[in-house]
């Protein structure tokens, strides 16, 4: 698959749209989920669940090597996050995520973002369409050459939330499909 343009939000929106599969899966391409945890994303592990996400914050989860200051800095921007725009989800930037195949077509199709808060904005528009969000608890491993810059990233994260309600109140999210 080409594609014109750059972003993860960008790649992944137009891998799920090319993909076949009834369930379409999203995963970091560091791998600091085992890949092992992948079949309890799908039936018959879960059942009757649109969108299954990996957690590091659900009870049962445990990171590993993470260091402090990378956790409370995580948990800030989460708190950003759960205040605007996702109340009920614990770990949104979990690059770990699975949607049933109608799910998947109906929300990238309107995904605007192609930066890494992407996937913030596929949660908020599952929640307004009435999608079922599962958070799963998995082991999660720290990868030392994350991409994450704190400050830049914060505030871009910041910018993107009032994007994200922005586009949610002037319909561009429309309705279920």
């Amino acid at each position: 698959l080409q594609i014109e343009g750059k972003g993860k939000g960008l790649a992944v929106r137009e891998g799920m749209l090319a993909v076949q599969g009834e369930y379409r899966m999203m995963l970091d391409a560091d791998l600091s989920m085992p890949v092992d945890q992948i079949p309890r994303f799908i039936p018959p592990q879960i059942e009757g669940k649109e969108v299954v996400i990996a957690s590091r914050e659900a009870p049962g989860a445990v990171r590993y090597n993470e260091p402090h200051y990378r956790h409370i800095g995580g948990r800030i921007i989460n708190g950003l996050i759960r205040l605007l725009a996702l109340p009920n989800v614990h770990d949104s930037q979990c690059g770990f995520k699975c949607f049933h195949e109608a799910v998947a077509m109906d929300l990238f199709k309107v995904q605007q973002m192609d930066g890494w808060s992407f996937d913030v904005e596929i949660l908020y528009i599952a929640k307004l369409r009435g999608y079922s969000l599962e958070e799963l608890a998995i082991p999660w491993y720290y990868n030392e050459q994350s991409h994450v810059n704190p400050i830049s990233d914060s505030l871009r994260m910041i910018s993107d939330l009032l994007t994200i309600r922005a586009n949610a109140r002037k319909g561009i999210y429309g309705r279920k499909n």
